[in-house]
């Protein structure tokens, strides 16, 4: 598992840490361990690419705080390796030990002004690698002035590779929020430990593969603001039948879904649901969707009334239309059962004002932004898009539900601030019908994992942050399926539902 940290947790540690050690230089210490990695991956990236160390070229854009410090200290240990080295001053100054060391080593520097910014771009683009090192996690509000001006003038001139030092300069550590021009890097060094704005959009669009460097401060972190379930973690939160397992100890699950405007919905909700392993679906709706689902899954039990279906988790709400009263008033039924619920945005309308942990609402970011109105909290769709881990925090706040946020990143959020992140999917899976078969995923390991506590408690996981988890899991396995169904091309709905069994099986 990924622990995530803001950037406060981390300099709030860095300054006990350095209180406590005023006397042995530990500040210059740290700073020495990030240039060392920061510098080792480089030299990694130029290897995979067949160039040697001697005779290439990297430009570093150098702030005037500490970020810019570990780039400097960082390009001259490259220059000692024959690297030829250049830095940009981006504010006119600069750690004043890091750029002495810089110079020493045979770097040359230049300041950046408004007149020279796109010729200094252009010649930072034709150098074989970019270090991006003007802001750190201490940095709010965005790039501006000449720095923004040159890192404009990057993004258009598609540098070689970019390697940013701790965070792409402009991303707020704490929150992934991206106000001003920020540059696209190819890899990002993170000291110490992931930083949460990295594992959220918009941060996470800029931060491409990630390399974490210890530094010595991690033994102090504590809880992390934002965990990342891995392949070791799902094997382990999965269901894993007994040998004397069958079909009701395997998770029923009901399911409310689909219209006579949207039956696809009910299909694919059931697909992913049974794709998933639930040992039983349950389809509850008007019979010409029924139908349907009877002719796509024989294995579906389907009937009308709520009180007869005896299930262990409801799916409620894809495919729902706003003339499907009496699928309405099943949504109302099934949520007072209390039992665990995937809320799709069909079913908000008719839930509860009062939800649990168990109940997971499963928005994408306009419907997010739907909901944070009716509580009014909104700003839009877009302001859910630019800070989506505010966003979904502050709805599972507001609504006591957890709140799945589906993106490019998937954030789930239970209501406690415990929060995780996954970003397995493939872009091809912005696709009609994706949607219900994650939701179908969910209530089947809803139903499955409910009373199961054990595998989460060995993770740390534990309360009500268990329905997060499985959030996640889900999250994780429609990610793999998907990414597994495309193979780099189209698909559709079903063939993640297709995939799923497979990607399980992997696992």
């Amino acid at each position: 598992m990924i622990s995530a940290y803001t950037g406060t947790q981390i300099r709030e540690v860095e300054k006990q840490l350095l209180a406590a050690s005023a006397d042995t230089g530990m500040g210059a210490v740290l700073m020495q361990r990030a240039a060392y990695g920061l510098a080792n991956t480089v030299l990694r990236e130029l290897r995979n690419r067949g160039l040697r160390a001697y005779g290439s070229s990297v430009t570093v854009l150098a702030g005037k705080g500490n970020n810019g410090g570990d780039g400097l200290y960082a390009a001259a240990l490259l220059a000692r390796r024959g690297v030829r080295t250049t830095a940009v001053l981006t504010a006119g100054d600069a750690h004043p030990a890091a750029l002495a060391a810089f110079r020493a080593a045979g770097g040359r520097d230049t300041i950046l002004g408004d007149p020279n910014a796109a010729e200094l771009a252009a010649a930072a683009a034709r150098t074989d690698v970019l270090l991006d090192a003007v802001l750190g996690t201490g940095a709010q509000g965005g790039l501006r002035g000449p720095a923004a001006a040159l890192i404009e003038a990057l993004g258009r001139s598609r540098p070689k590779l970019v390697v940013a030092c701790d965070i792409p300069s402009g991303v707020d550590a704490d929150t992934g929020e991206a106000p001003g021009p920020v540059l696209a890097a190819d890899v990002t060094v993170s000291f110490g430990a992931v930083k949460a704005g990295l594992l959220a959009d918009p941060g996470a669009d800029f931060t491409g593969r990630l390399r974490i460097v210890p530094i010595g401060v991690e033994h102090a972190l504590g809880g992390p603001a934002l965990r990342r379930l891995e392949a070791a973690d799902l094997a382990a939160l999965l269901p894993h039948p007994g040998r004397r397992a069958h079909k009701y100890s395997r998770g029923v699950l009901g399911v409310v879904a689909g219209s006579t405007r949207y039956p696809g919905a009910a299909v694919l909700a059931c697909r992913g649901a049974l794709a998933a392993g639930a040992g039983m679906v349950r389809y509850l709706g008007p019979p010409e969707v029924a139908d349907l689902v009877r002719r796509a899954c024989p294995e579906v039990v389907c009937g009308t009334s709520v009180s007869e279906a005896h299930v262990q988790a409801w799916l409620l709400g894809p495919g729902l239309d706003d003339g499907a009263h009496e699928q309405l008033e099943r949504v109302r039924e099934a949520a007072a059962t209390g039992l665990p619920t995937v809320a799709d945005a069909g079913a908000l309308p008719a839930l509860p004002a009062a939800l649990s942990p168990q109940t997971v609402l499963t928005p994408h970011a306009g419907e997010l932004a739907t909901l944070l109105d009716r509580y009014g909290a909104g700003g839009g769709r877009s302001g859910v898009e630019g800070a989506t881990l505010a966003a979904a925090g502050q709805a599972a706040g507001l609504t006591g539900a957890t709140v799945l946020l589906k993106g490019a990143t998937t954030l789930v959020a239970a209501p406690s601030g415990t929060v995780f992140s996954q970003a397995e999917a493939s872009p091809w899976m912005a696709t009609a019908g994706s949607g219900d078969v994650l939701a179908g995923v969910l209530g089947a390991l809803l139903a499955q994992l409910g009373e199961g506590t054990k595998a989460f408690s060995a993770r740390g996981i534990n309360g009500p942050d268990r329905w997060a988890a499985v959030a996640a899991v889900a999250a994780s396995l429609h990610g793999l399926a998907g990414t597994l169904a495309s193979n780099g091309g189209p698909l559709t709905a079903s063939d993640i539902a297709d995939a799923l069994p497979e990607v399980i099986g992997r696992l």
